[in-house]
């Protein structure tokens, strides 16, 4: 499936939870979706536009405070169209850092600016790591409330832990590359 169609079910999938604006969506994609998926704008209103026209989403024109907004709603057609994807295998799950492509060629460069890639990396999943123990912490405690927040853990979990993982590794490039 194109990127293009995950796209549609990733809004499909959060619509499916709640009706949301544009922005929503994006801000949604910014914290929650963060570690394992990105959009912007510019994917994000097309895509919305095509659920609208292929009939997998409504939108309903509203006034707030002054400013005119568009609010999306997932419908049956659109259920039907995420439950089907949702069955399909997994094409493709890929794992794309700069960091390791900077890493893998720095014998053209030596060791000081690979540290501080490996410094940079590190520091990025320091910051991100408090925001992964905050949502499974918090997950944890309601899991049971709705069947969604299982789920929504489950992927917590994973980050939290892959993000350990990537600490351990840059405690020990940096302990290789200082032996150089």
């Amino acid at each position: 499936m194109a990127n293009q169609k995950k796209m549609d079910c990733v809004i499909l999938g959060l619509l499916s939870h709640e009706s949301l604006t544009g922005y929503e969506i994006k801000k949604r994609m910014d914290t929650t979706f963060k570690l394992f998926w990105s959009a912007s704008y510019g994917s994000i209103y097309p895509t919305l536009n095509a659920l609208v026209h292929n009939g997998m989403v409504t939108r309903f024109e509203t006034t707030d405070n002054g400013r005119d907004k568009a609010i999306y709603t997932i419908t049956e057609a659109g259920k039907e169209f995420l439950r089907n994807w949702l069955t399909l295998p997994v094409v493709k799950d890929e794992l794309r850092y700069e960091t390791l492509l900077k890493v893998f060629f720095g014998g053209e460069i030596g060791p000081g600016v690979t540290l501080e890639h490996i410094h940079h990396f590190e520091s990025k999943i320091q910051n991100e790591l408090p925001y992964l123990q905050g949502a499974v912490q918090q997950l944890s405690k309601i899991q049971n409330d709705e069947a969604a927040h299982k789920y929504f853990l489950l992927t917590a979990v994973f980050g939290k832990m892959v993000y350990g993982t990537y600490l351990e590794w840059c405690e020990y490039a940096k302990q290789v590359l200082r032996e150089e």
